[in-house]
């Protein structure tokens, strides 16, 4: 059964059920009406979207007016692929995600202290001082942080400085030698002595050998890790370490820009207090480190949205990739083709997550905000713009779950920093100013200095019966794993 048919049965309505008596279709006005007196019973949301989001303010969802319209029940238009036009985007946003209703925060939540207590930010002068040092990134973190600052947006969040991973935290994953060789590098002043042997570790081209390396990836896989110990205190909700991300580090060798796996490591840390723990991985690359590391487990569920065609790096991440042994079905790949834009991204993504969530029911969420699908990034691939990441971000914090933000990809350092920005003042409640402030980095804004960013003219090569077939594949995958799991439960039962 077809679920964007929306005649069909009420299941295949992920976001909200569907009901066979009529509804009423709000009208632009009285939609209207209806956030503004929501807003006047002073139900406010403590995650609202930036002003230039122009999200309500009374609820936390990825179906703002202008991206996906209330819905009005039509069939996918079977268009060649390429970029839609207005009217064709609007049909196709109104079959894909249906607007979400009801996640209003009640007076209780409101009431509660815990919800209200700021975002722990993970920072130090040393962290940045490393992270700008490294090759393919260099000065970004300085980019990211000053902005956020300029901002203001330091005054909403727990400061937190960050500490560095001990060997032993870096084994509860990586191979022994594997870290001993980084180590090693630190001390040897001669790196062509270990050139030939830096190799087999992966410490090439995309990751090459220097001496400070170790000290590097033991600091950004703490600063992750302090974050997530932040959230088993109770200090906060929610905790962002923009320096972490690094998705690609296999068990024993360096990949893509990335020496040591943080987010494994974050994620094994969160699993000391929380038995379910669900990964999403917005980053134009697979995150195939920690999909690997957990792809057998039950206990960790793995959601990685990227760009999957032939000779595009890592190469893994296919829609039939789900996971092995018992682990089978708790690993969801949304591979998409170049061209992606917000438009497809949100609401494939969001059924998706919406999905996830009802079968998994994870205890605690971490996300990779990797940038680097944005429009005018170097690897040239998706069409996004910041909006897409923080509706993303914004229909998850609606979760209310212990969430560990983390950073990752993104080449262009200013846009990078312009969306990273934009999602630390949704965590913080802040809405922000499209002109950028006067800052170290302000003359790299230009020329227009502003803060949003236009996705530009890329072909979509995601057809609508593309996305389609993915969707229906992931939310079928995700039923038998819910079915399976209900039967496992009452296996127990139905021998005593």
């Amino acid at each position: 059964m077809d679920v964007f048919d929306l005649s069909s049965q009420e299941e295949f309505s992920p976001l909200k059920p569907l009901t066979k008596r009529a509804r009423r279709i709000l009208t632009p006005a009285e939609d209207n009406e209806v956030s503004t007196n929501s807003v006047t019973r002073g139900e406010k949301e403590p995650y609202p979207a930036p002003a230039e989001d122009k999200v309500s303010t009374d609820s936390v969802t990825t179906d703002v007016k202008e991206l996906s319209p209330t819905l009005t029940g039509g069939t996918l238009n079977s268009q060649s692929v390429g970029p839609c036009n207005a009217s064709q985007q609007r049909e196709d946003l109104n079959e894909l995600c249906p607007r979400i209703r009801d996640t209003t925060v009640s007076s209780k939540a409101q009431s509660d202290p815990d919800k209200q207590k700021k975002p722990v930010y993970i920072y130090s002068p040393e962290l940045i001082q490393r992270c700008d040092a490294m090759p393919k990134i260099i000065n970004r973190a300085s980019k990211v942080h000053t902005l956020i600052e300029a901002y203001g947006l330091l005054n909403s969040m727990q400061v937190v400085p960050p500490r560095s991973a001990t060997t032993e935290e870096m084994l509860g994953f990586h191979a022994e030698d594997y870290v001993q060789f980084l180590s090693l590098l630190g001390r040897q002043t001669d790196e062509e002595k270990l050139e030939e042997e830096s190799e087999q570790y992966g410490l090439t081209y995309d990751c090459p050998i220097n001496r400070h390396v170790y000290t590097y990836a033991a600091l950004t896989s703490g600063a992750s890790l302090r974050a997530a110990e932040c959230l088993m205190e109770g200090r906060s909700q929610v905790a962002v370490n923009w320096c972490g991300g690094w998705h690609h580090a296999k068990r024993d060798m360096a990949s893509g820009f990335c020496y040591i796996n943080d987010i494994v490591l974050a994620i094994l840390k969160l699993r000391e207090k929380y038995d379910r723990v669900l990964y999403v991985d917005l980053d134009v690359h697979h995150g195939d480190g920690v999909e690997e590391a957990f792809c057998a487990s039950t206990r960790v569920m793995t959601i990685s949205v990227h760009k999957y065609s032939p000779g595009f790096f890592p190469g893994s991440g296919g829609l039939d990739s789900i996971g092995v042994g018992k682990g089978r079905g708790y690993t969801v790949n949304i591979p998409l083709l170049e061209g992606a834009r917000d438009e497809e991204f949100v609401p494939l993504v969001c059924r998706v997550l919406h999905k996830a969530r009802e079968v998994f029911s994870p205890q605690a969420l971490v996300c990779q905000c990797g940038a680097d699908g944005l429009s005018g990034d170097p690897m040239d691939s998706f069409s996004l713009t910041p909006t897409a990441y923080s509706r993303c971000l914004q229909f998850m914090l609606q979760w209310r779950l212990p969430t560990l933000v983390l950073g990752g990809g993104g080449y262009n350092s200013p846009n990078t920093a312009r969306c990273w920005t934009r999602l630390t003042a949704i965590l913080c409640g802040r809405k922000l100013s499209s002109e950028v402030p006067d800052h170290k980095f302000f003359m790299s804004y230009g020329p227009d200095f502003e803060l949003n960013i236009s996705p530009g003219n890329r072909k979509n090569m995601n057809s609508k019966e593309a996305l389609r077939r993915i969707h229906n594949t992931i939310i079928e995958n995700l039923d038998k794993l819910k079915s399976s799991s209900s039967q496992q439960q009452e296996k127990p039962q139905s021998t005593n």
